[in-house]
């Protein structure tokens, strides 16, 4: 499809830069306003962040050094860009309240790459090996009528523990005393850990957007220990937390012993309920819970066991908040999944999933922010912004993007047949069209190369016996 400008695309950005005028900082200009408009378009139509596909698609009209230039090089307040986009979208949405959903990821990269910001050895959680790649930390807002991504970090591990790591598993092997092992190394604040990341996802938000009430934080179980749980809570003013336990942690049990959460529950059997997920699907699980003092957390928690049919074992949800009910907790913690839809929808479908090769820490940070931007907007897209005001079931964004390709490709169909002289335009339009298509050489096919000597040789030998 082509790349064009869209009124709600245009719209979108007239509004975006009087969110930075209001933020008191620098406005954009026309011009970066314009290159943003067939940014954001080149990302829906050509689905990557690709200088090139965007002068293809726009037949011409975009010079691909003009688009990289104005990337690297024009004064354009990026770091303010994604927050006055939150900002315009919680005054058109009127969000007053919503969850917070903290989640990482990762992009898997070549394993030669030596310019991208962040590649590092990442563990594939699918075959349990091992990969090149970049991790984010990512932080989404979830209310009554929409979800937005309000924020993210690149995560990229501390070398020094890295390497400690691997002497303490050789020296545990060899079976030296904890004593005398060598030192876990301090905490270098030039490789935050993902829990200091999302904390500080939480505290830009919370300072960057008072007017949003936070009803709970929910994340995964890496970030379900005692000093994270009560430091979201202490930055975002939330009192609940909700996360994930293991299935060894020690509780107290009525004898004032300790035992490991799944001995405590198995003691019990479990009630069998209907559980809303997400608002929606009624689904059979079977639940226990119970208040309870975590020992590595050091004071009570409410902590819920749930399985869902079909499985055998229990996972364990803990809250900081103890006045709430079981049912609202594990409701609550159902939209955790909310989150992978998002990261589903952005690799999928925003751009900076698929060739998204810019160099450096600023290529990797811009590109990111304009593939957010990119979900933002399609978030005011007309059709999406009027079903989600009333109510009703979105569209997801890939069958958002077909119906603006679609568009696209009519109004191109609708300038030919309306301009004065269609046939003259049609061969015009044609003629671009060909001019913007890539013209690559194969390496398939053998056309033009040698394919080699492929018969038998008579032997020296034989030869000189004839």
């Amino acid at each position: 499809m082509l790349i064009c400008k869209p009124d709600f695309v245009v719209k979108y950005i007239t509004e975006l830069n009087t969110s930075l005028k209001n933020l008191k900082t620098s406005s954009l200009t026309q011009i970066q306003c314009n290159w943003l408009v067939t940014v954001l378009m080149g990302l829906i139509v050509a689905g990557s962040l690709n200088w090139a596909a965007f002068t293809r698609r726009s037949l011409g009209v975009c010079n691909e050094s003009q688009l990289r230039w104005m990337f690297r090089y024009a004064k354009i307040r990026w770091d303010l860009l994604l927050q006055a986009s939150i900002t315009h979208l919680i005054s058109r949405y009127g969000i007053t309240m919503g969850v917070l959903v903290l989640d990482d990821s990762d992009k898997m990269r070549s394993r030669n790459t030596s310019k991208l910001a962040g590649v590092h050895k990442v563990k594939d959680k699918k075959t349990g090996g091992w990969f090149m790649g970049q991790e984010f930390v990512f932080l989404i807002l979830v209310t009554n009528t929409v979800t937005i991504p309000v924020g993210f970090r690149f995560y990229i591990p501390n070398p020094a523990l890295k390497a400690w790591k691997k002497i303490n598993k050789a020296e545990i092997k060899a079976g030296i005393p904890s004593k005398e092992r060598t030192k876990k190394p301090a905490p270098n604040p030039k490789y935050p850990s993902k829990k200091t990341l999302a904390l500080q996802l939480l505290e830009e938000f919370s300072t960057n957007h008072p007017e949003v009430y936070i009803q709970a934080v929910l994340a995964d179980a890496l970030y379900g220990d005692a000093n994270f749980m009560d430091t979201a809570s202490k930055v975002t003013t939330c009192p609940q937390i909700i996360s994930q336990l293991r299935t060894n942690q020690l509780v107290r049990n009525r004898n004032g012993k300790n035992t490991s959460l799944k001995s405590y529950f198995s003691r019990t059997s479990g009630v069998e309920t209907q559980l809303s997920i997400r608002g929606g699907t009624e689904k059979n699980v079977t639940l226990l819970a119970a208040r309870l003092i975590v020992k590595s957390h050091g004071k009570k928690r409410f902590v819920i066991a749930l399985k869902y049919e079909g499985e055998t074992e229990y996972r364990f949800i803990v809250a900081t908040a103890l006045s709430w009910r079981h049912k609202d907790i594990t409701r609550a913690y159902s939209l955790r999944w909310l989150v992978e839809v998002f990261i589903a929808d952005w690799k999928g479908h925003e751009g900076w999933n698929t060739l998204s090769k810019q160099q450096g820490d600023e290529g990797a940070m811009r590109g990111m922010t304009l593939s957010l931007l990119c979900d933002h907007l399609l978030l005011l897209h007309p059709d999406q912004f009027a079903r989600l005001k009333n109510k009703q079931p979105g569209m997801p964004v890939g069958c958002l993007i077909e119906h603006i390709n679609a568009a696209a490709l009519l109004d191109g169909v609708s300038h030919i047949v309306n301009a004065d002289e269609p046939k003259s335009e049609f061969e015009k339009f044609s003629k671009l069209m060909k001019a913007s298509l890539p013209d690559r050489n194969s390496s398939k096919h053998m056309a033009g190369r040698d394919l080699g000597r492929l018969a038998p040789t008579t032997s020296l030998k034989y030869q000189k016996a004839a």
